[in-house]
């Protein structure tokens, strides 16, 4: 029995911050702390800050703006951190409060009831706290039978979790699944760093995944295959987690945040997600020309346009491979899902797309579908 992807929904957050914005805050920070710190610097006990720029950001990014859930904070620089007051535990949790806010949209473009989902699975780089999971928080907050579970595979969790979901349908397990993913990154974003404090922005995405008896959407992706891909590597992490405060001392650590070696990154994952896409197009029997359009993970403009110069030999275009980076910032496991979401009105029945994520991990998820 095929399976589908039938509607997607974003939640966008009300604030944005913009890179004039972000960069004056930053070098406010810089020059109070080196002025407080010239000492130690001038005897060479510490290394004076480097300032930020608008120019700097976006040669090396491609990023533009970001949206975020708190910007006070953010951009106060004694602060630099989302200022969210925890709720109670009988509040619903603000990470469901947003996947809610997108499944409810992705439920309406693929014309479905809450009441028609079996399963909901959270996939996303980060969830708030260990248990109870996300899922299940989400699911009570929408009246939906059945069963839920988290899952991470950072900023390849979306794409897993499509595989999740097909393998549920394929099993039996269920008719339709929801899948959310809820990115509040600027919690773990370093905004203290400069080499990583413009990556991140938030933002939360859905998705609802169906058998063929199922569908009920005029827009619906038919799913002809899945790759999934991973290799262990420190060079993208966040040591943030539950064992922290064993160690006396260690609880505010920068590696606590998430931090990464880019270059290192930037060289291995372009490599690892090209080889592959042209490995799982050709065991298709198919050719990089015969699809339509490729929605890939949104992290850096630069990543997208190697990656699509390699397969296809043309430019990065939007009309080939969309790039919202520049208004979203990296969205971790949401990016490749919002360019799905906003470019995909032009298709038609027929057409082959592909939509791949990759990041820590490494993690790389491909999946080829075809236009219902």
């Amino acid at each position: 029995m095929d399976v589908f992807i039938t509607g997607s929904g974003v939640y966008t957050p009300e604030y944005k911050i913009s890179n004039e914005e972000l960069v004056q805050s930053f070098n406010q920070f810089v020059q109070s702390y080196n002025e407080c710190h010239q000492e130690q610097i001038n005897s060479g006990e510490l290394k004076e800050l480097a300032f930020s720029s608008e120019e700097f950001i976006l040669k090396a990014s491609g990023i533009s703006s970001r949206y975020v859930i708190e910007k006070e904070g953010v951009l106060n620089p004694d602060i630099m951190h989302p200022l969210i007051e925890e709720r109670k535990d009988d509040e619903l949790s603000l990470q469901a409060e947003v996947a809610v806010d997108a499944a409810k949209k992705a439920l309406i473009n693929a014309n479905k009831s809450a009441e028609e989902i079996d399963a909901v699975i959270c996939a996303c780089s980060s969830t708030q706290r260990p248990f109870p999971a996300m899922a299940i928080e989400v699911q009570k907050a929408l009246g939906i039978k059945g069963f839920g579970y988290d899952m991470n595979v950072a900023c390849s969790s979306a794409t897993f979790a499509i595989a999740n979901a097909k393998g549920l349908i394929d099993a039996g397990l269920a008719n339709s699944v929801l899948i959310v993913t809820p990115e509040i990154c600027s919690a773990q974003l370093n905004f203290r760093d400069r080499d990583s404090h413009f990556i991140f922005g938030d933002v939360a995405t859905a998705l609802v995944i169906e058998n063929e008896t199922q569908v009920k959407s005029d827009n619906a992706y038919k799913i002809i295959d899945i790759q999934l891909s991973t290799e262990f590597s420190s060079n993208v992490r966040n040591n943030a987690g539950f064992m922290n405060r064993l160690t006396p001392g260690c609880e505010g650590a920068k590696d606590k945040l998430f931090y990464q070696n880019g270059r290192k990154v930037f060289k291995e994952v372009t490599t690892e997600v090209v080889r592959l896409i042209r490995q799982q197009i050709e065991n298709m029997h198919l050719s990089i020309d015969d699809f339509k359009r490729l929605w890939l993970h949104q992290a850096n403009i630069h990543m997208n346009r190697l990656i699509v110069e390699k397969l296809t030999g043309r430019e990065l275009s939007d009309k080939l491979a969309p790039v919202i980076l520049n208004e979203y910032a990296n969205t971790a496991g949401a990016g490749s899902i919002i360019a799905f979401s906003k470019y995909q009105q032009d298709l038609s029945s027929g057409d082959k797309v592909l939509l791949c994520s990759f990041g820590a991990g490494y993690s790389i998820g491909s999946i080829v579908l075809q236009r219902h």
